[in-house]
């Protein structure tokens, strides 16, 4: 019998780095958790234990900290492009490396009308993410997004028309709560971008789609997030969303002589629903 290896790489991940930019009228905390990695010719490695190609995961980990000290990018998206140029650069054995970023937010302290410029608090539970590669012939790809952030519809909501066999007990309906967490990764069609930007934007235009569509399925709501982010930002090329269908199950209060329109609910997440696609730009 004869083997071969296969696709592989090898790098640093749960990197955990806490940036304090001290500016004159407030300071700004960035927390990134950073993964990095290296793909290319280290099959000696990993069949006789060669390590002469091998840069040690630990270097990776105080190459994150030490460019974080001297890097200006006030975006995931150019940090990780700071990461992966220095990768590539100073390891001729890659041919290709890669950073991926997910973000803790985090947003000024606040009590009444008083904002406290040096204390801060979480931003909500939603975390961006940022994943970059270049190849050693200096091909760049890059993706920005989100995962984790609940979002629900209390109306313009249902589903029905489905089909059905012995074993369905689903009720149609033309009122129903629609909750998920979503997560979302969008791919852009150039370079040199205002990363902070595109999201912001990006992430305006699926958040109002979500609010504003009347849902006849979670399949067709992520359909028109996605038609809507395309639309509202012209250098994206294709949005990927995932859309876990966290249930609200209308409670049945017949038995204590109650009605429930649609105002009591539990909600539940085991076992859930898994809508996820990817809808690209074709011009």
């Amino acid at each position: 019998m004869s083997v071969v290896l296969g696709e592989n790489r090898y790098g640093k991940s749960r990197v955990r780095l806490l940036k304090v930019t001290r500016e004159e009228d407030a300071h700004r905390v960035t927390e990134w958790n950073v993964e990095v990695w290296l793909e290319g010719k280290f099959s000696e490695c990993f069949q006789h234990g060669d390590n002469s190609r091998i840069l040690p995961t630990d270097t990776m980990k105080n190459t994150v900290y030490s460019l974080a000290r001297s890097s200006d990018a006030v975006s995931m998206e150019s940090f990780a492009q700071e990461l992966v140029s220095h990768f590539i650069d100073t390891n001729p054995n890659a041919d290709k490396a890669g950073a991926r970023i997910v973000a803790t937010g985090w947003k000024h302290l606040a009590a009444g009308e008083k904002q406290f410029t040096t204390a801060f608090t979480h931003h909500g539970e939603k975390h961006d993410t940022a994943v970059m590669t270049l190849s050693s012939t200096g091909d760049y790809a890059s993706s920005s997004g989100f995962e984790d952030l609940w979002l629900l519809k209390t109306a313009h909501s249902s589903f029905a028309g489905y089909l059905k066999d012995r074993l369905t007990t689903l009720k149609e309906t033309d009122d129903r709560l629609l909750g998920t967490l979503a997560k979302a990764q969008w791919k852009y069609n150039s370079t040199g971008l205002d990363f902070n930007a595109s999201r912001l934007r990006t992430e305006a235009a699926l958040i109002e789609a979500f609010a504003v569509h009347h849902s006849l399925s979670v399949q067709q709501t992520l359909y028109a997030m996605a038609q809507a982010a395309l639309e509202a930002v012209s250098e994206l090329a294709e949005v990927h969303l995932s859309l876990p269908n966290k249930h609200c199950n209308l409670v049945d209060l017949a038995p204590f002589g109650q009605d429930n329109p649609n105002q009591i609910f539990v909600p539940t997440d085991e076992p859930h629903g898994s809508i996820e696609a990817s809808v690209r730009r074709t011009n």
